[in-house]
Parts: structure tokens; C-alpha cells; sequence
């Protein structure tokens, strides 16, 4: 009897004796939302990283030796594919320890609050990110804040660690860099991590979002934006690299260099993170001109 009210009262106060389910939150609704969201087959990248996202949408695994590290949960609807991606590497997605954020806007963010109840992961942010997915609510200083709470909010999430700039977060084996390069959102912070195989190491950037996207009304050239973006894009552009990743697949091109895998990993290029910097200045540069 005694035995048998200890089982009861650990089901009633840690929730832990059955089998953990993935709860998403609320979809998010947007034009691209259903197009992103589409599965892809999860693939090795190099090493100890794989893709584990969706079609528009990155995800990052990286396997440290003390357990999985995940960067970036994209949308709320999105959480369930990356479980079942991990799975389908062979990975166990509860043995997360660690999600990584780039930036907190829904379609990043938004599967991190399903994801940690799931894995009872800690979540590691730059400190700009942390208020924004405290709340799930931009701050007025985001360029996006103006489209409004109706097409921005996404789950809270639970901050365990703020992560400063040039600071290093050590799960296992692997070493996660932080290097906040604000514009995009003030919060962009790009990770950078090594990665080995046959005795073969690259140094692996998943570098955040250049793009001046902005909701109505916001200018990048008064706001002080256009100079934060243009000396992130100088900083990733003196990153050592040798792998680029980002929250977005067609940033690095992915889908083409998925179709050039006999041809030998076709992610390595060590002059990626320069092209994707001055690609970002140039759409900048255009952006400017609009608002003059």
C-alpha cells in the first residue's frame, strides 16, 4: 500500500511516470507559414551537426557527447516535425539539453516553448532575445514590432541562461559561441561551433538573419538599424568558417547543395559567411535607397 501511494503521489506531483508528450501551442497563421513548414528528410551537414527542420525553416542538432543541442524551434506548428526528424537520425529527442535561439520572431521561436516542456531542455539566449521570448511579444525596438501583436506573439518560453557576447557555452564536447549581430531583430546573435569528422574539423557558423525586414513606417537608415546590420554583416564576414548555416535554408542554399552530395559535402566553403555578408549589405544598400 505504501509502495503503491508513492507511485501515485510521484504522477501527481512530478507528472513524470508516463510517457511525455509533445504539446504545440497554437499554430501560427501566416502567408508563408504552410510552405514553410513543409517536411524535408532530416540530413548530417557534417560531424557532430545535422538538419533537422523544415522546408523553410532551419533547425540545427548537434550531437555533443553529454546530450543533443538544438538551435532554433521554428514555428509553434513546426515542433512536432523536429521531434520526429530527430528520431528519424536515430537520436532520442529527450535528451535534449540545450536550445540555442537566433532570433526571437515566431518563426523561430515560436516551437521553443513545446519543445523545452517536451525535452525539459534549458533554453540559452543572448540578452536581447531573452525579454522577447519571456513574453513572446516584440519590443517596440524590433523593426517588425508595428505589424502588431496579432501577427508577432508566439509561446513564451522559460530563459534559463542569458548568453553575452563572445561568451562560449560548453555542452559535452562542444563549445557554443555567441556573437550578437543586431539589425535584423536587436536581439540576432549568431552561434558558432566546431565540428569534427575522420579526424577532419570545420568550424560551422549558423549565422542569423541580414535581412532589413521591417513592418510599415520603420526606417532602418534613421533608426540607427542600417548601422547595426552593416557591422553584424562585417563581423560574420570575419568569423573563421567553413560551414554556413542560418535560420532560413535558402540563405546557404541548401536545397541545390543537397542535390551536389556525390560530388563531396558541398556545404564546405570557406568563403560562404563573406558572400552571405555582402549579399546582406547589398540588400541593405536597396532598402536605403527605398527609403530615401
Amino acid at each position: 500500500m505504501i509502495r503503491l501511494f508513492a507511485v501515485f503521489l510521484c504522477c501527481v506531483l512530478f507528472a513524470g511516470c508516463g510517457p511525455r508528450q509533445l504539446e504545440p501551442d497554437t499554430p501560427s497563421d501566416c502567408n508563408r507559414c504552410e510552405d514553410w513548414n513543409k517536411p524535408v528528410e532530416p540530413f548530417r551537414v557534417h560531424g557532430n551537426t545535422w538538419y533537422v527542420g523544415t522546408n523553410g525553416l532551419s533547425a540545427i542538432l548537434v550531437e555533443t557527447g553529454e546530450g543533443l543541442v538544438l538551435l532554433d524551434g521554428a514555428l509553434p506548428q513546426s515542433a512536432e516535425r523536429i521531434v520526429e526528424n530527430i528520431r528519424k537520425l536515430g537520436f532520442d529527442p529527450l535528451q535534449i539539453k540545450y536550445i540555442l535561439l537566433s532570433h526571437a520572431h515566431y518563426d523561430h521561436a515560436g516551437g521553443i516553448n513545446a519543445l523545452q516542456s517536451y525535452a525539459r531542455a534549458k533554453v540559452a539566449v543572448s540578452e536581447g532575445n531573452a525579454i522577447v521570448l519571456r513574453t513572446g511579444m516584440l519590443q517596440e525596438d524590433d523593426p517588425q514590432f508595428a505589424h502588431g501583436p496579432e501577427r508577432t506573439t508566439f509561446p513564451a518560453a522559460k530563459v534559463d541562461t542569458v548568453i553575452g557576447d563572445g561568451e562560449t557555452l560548453i555542452v559535452g564536447e562542444v563549445g557554443f559561441t555567441a556573437v550578437y549581430t543586431p539589425g535584423h531583430t536587436p536581439g540576432s546573435t549568431t552561434w558558432t561551433w566546431e565540428s569534427c569528422a575522420l579526424g577532419e574539423c570545420q568550424d560551422v557558423v549558423y549565422a542569423d538573419s541580414l535581412t532589413a525586414v521591417a513592418a510599415p513606417g520603420f526606417s532602418y537608415g534613421a533608426s540607427g538599424a542600417a548601422e547595426r546590420l552593416t557591422a553584424s554583416a562585417a563581423r560574420i564576414a570575419e568569423l573563421d568558417c567553413d560551414i554556413l548555416l542560418s535560420p532560413h535554408p535558402f540563405f546557404f542554399g541548401m536545397h541545390d547543395k543537397l542535390e551536389r552530395r556525390d560530388e563531396g559535402n558541398p556545404f564546405i566553403n570557406s568563403l560562404a559567411c563573406t558572400f552571405y555578408a555582402e549579399q546582406a549589405l547589398g540588400w541593405l544598400e536597396q532598402r536605403l535607397d527605398a527609403e530615401r
